[in-house]
């Protein structure tokens, strides 16, 4: 209180300095008319009124206009008018001073207000883009509060919406804004603003009854404000917040939260159901899976044992053939099972990586040595530099390497060449597996990393399961490379994968 009266009291001192000052230069250092004068006292009222506002303007407007009588109209020295022109120029001064200050207040303050606004709009669009972010709802519910201190500059915000049970808060003077408070705005569902002083202590009775009256309000005295979350007609939730915002921001921003929340319960739903499809289609993949590539082993050893038991005189060698035949079989069920559930765990990301720094070509000629069985004549080229290192887990890349040289033996003629290489660009290590094979149509390209999926040219033809690929792009994704293939039907494959260098 005494600062304010203190600052006053400056600048009034210096209204009446800036008056004397201009008395002073046009009586001892210049001689002007008493229009120039009167110009310039009209100038002096017009900058006092931009810069401090309408009241010490006004007082400028009337110390000038005193000044101008006594200094400046004839009789000079005194303040007695002997010539009425010089009455109207006088009472014309002093018009003109006040009403320019009145338009020079008018026009600060809508300058002002303008700013406001415009602030409020840069701080409403960055809120907005904020509340994009998250699509879970209960992660937005909880970082909403912050957000709102963040971008408004209030001391505390609380938010509450119906069926989620919690209230979500942040800051530390929360404790005004209580279940009550946001229930009570959600019941009558308009922004609660209360101007009343006797409502400093406002408890849930008294909002209640706020509520049956349907009146806005904001508890000035201490300074808090509640607003519902409306959506249209809507009302999702409220938001109570400690601190000084406009009704239009307060409106605004409940909109802008009300949809953020209807838009990640939308994406919620959505995710759930796209979820819901997708196991179905996974669910009828694996039957799918089952009937065509679970049955042939099931039935060769079927086959093969009911041949043991029925009694028939067989030689070693056909005993032989029949348990070799019955042990094959068993692992392949067991690996067609083991490969299922790596793809599980894969896209689970229930794994750790063991990521060291390897040598690739190490990696590579491990998957090649690996696989010489069943790479069988096919010759295979190795294009690989020897200093090349990448930070990986040697066990998973090798497990790609074998699925992609798998894939190459089994998909081409029994001689045809394999070529593996690797090459340093742009920070990645792009490591390639080509083969000569029948090649991919463009339509499937897009889908052959896809769970169970198998080519439909290849899948009666070849043996398999349509989980090698997959298995791989899992691997290389959490290593934070990429695979694709480039193809074309009747020139063969190329198989690549990116690994990034340096991490």
């Amino acid at each position: 209180m005494h600062a304010s009266i203190a600052k006053t009291a400056l600048r009034f001192a210096a209204c009446v300095a800036l008056v004397f000052a201009v008395v002073y230069v046009y009586t001892r250092v210049l001689h002007v008319n008493p229009t120039t004068v009167a110009l310039t006292f009209l100038l002096s009222v017009l900058v006092i009124s931009a810069t401090w506002g309408l009241r010490s303007s006004l007082f400028q407007a009337v110390i000038a206009a005193a000044a101008f009588n006594y200094y400046f109209l004839p009789p000079l020295g005194t303040f007695t008018i002997s010539d009425t022109q010089n009455w109207v120029a006088l009472f014309a001064f002093l018009t003109t001073a006040v009403i320019a200050s009145e338009l020079s207040e008018r026009a600060r303050k809508q300058t002002g207000e303008a700013v406001r606004r415009r602030q409020d709009l840069e701080r409403l669009y960055q809120f907005s883009q904020q509340l994009l972010i998250a699509d879970n709802i209960l992660q937005l519910l909880n970082a909403i509060p912050q957000y709102v201190m963040d971008s408004f500059s209030v001391s505390a915000a609380a938010i509450y919406i119906p069926g989620k049970g919690d209230i979500y808060r942040s800051g530390k003077e929360t404790r005004d804004l209580d279940a009550d408070h946001l229930k009570s705005v959600i019941a009558r569902g308009e922004a609660m603003v209360d101007v009343e002083r006797e409502t400093r202590d406002l408890d849930a009775d008294h909002l209640k009854s706020v509520i049956a009256r349907g009146e806005a309000m904001v508890d000035v005295e201490r300074n808090l404000s509640f607003t519902p979350l409306k959506m249209g007609v809507k009302t999702v939730g409220t938001i109570g917040i400690t601190g000084s915002l406009s009704r239009q921001t307060l409106d605004a921003m409940g909109s802008l939260i009300a949809i953020a929340i209807e838009r990640a319960s939308a994406v919620e739903t959505l995710s759930r159901s796209e979820a819901a499809r997708e196991g179905e289609q996974l669910r009828s993949a694996i039957l799918d899976s089952i009937t065509h590539e679970f049955r042939t082993p099931l039935t060769a050893i079927k086959a093969s044992i009911t041949s043991l038991m029925s009694g028939m005189i067989l030689g070693d060698a056909d005993r032989r053939e029949l348990m070799t035949v019955i042990n094959e079989e068993s692992d392949r069920l067991n690996r067609l099972v083991g490969e299922a559930a790596e793809v599980a765990q894969l896209e689970s990301h229930e794994f750790q990586l063991d990521l060291k720094p390897q040598r690739v070509l190490e990696v590579v000629e491990a998957a090649v040595e690996s696989m010489k069985q069943l790479l069988g004549k096919h010759p295979v080229e190795v294009r690989v530099p020897e200093d090349v290192t990448v930070l990986v887990d040697a066990e998973r890349m090798k497990e790609v390497l074998v699925q992609l040289l798998e894939n190459a033996a089994k998909y081409s003629d029994a001689e045809a060449p394999i070529r593996i290489t690797a090459e340093s660009k742009d920070n990645n290590l792009f490591i390639s597996v080509a083969d000569q094979g029948a090649g991919i149509d463009d339509m499937e390209q897009g889908l052959i990393f896809d769970k169970f999926y198998r080519g439909k040219n290849q899948r009666y033809r070849v043996q398999g399961t349509g989980m090698g690929l997959a298995i791989a792009r899992a691997i290389v994704e959490a290593h934070g490379g990429k695979i694709g293939v480039t193809s074309q039907v009747g020139s063969g494959s190329v198989f690549h994968f990116s690994l990034p260098l340096g991490r």
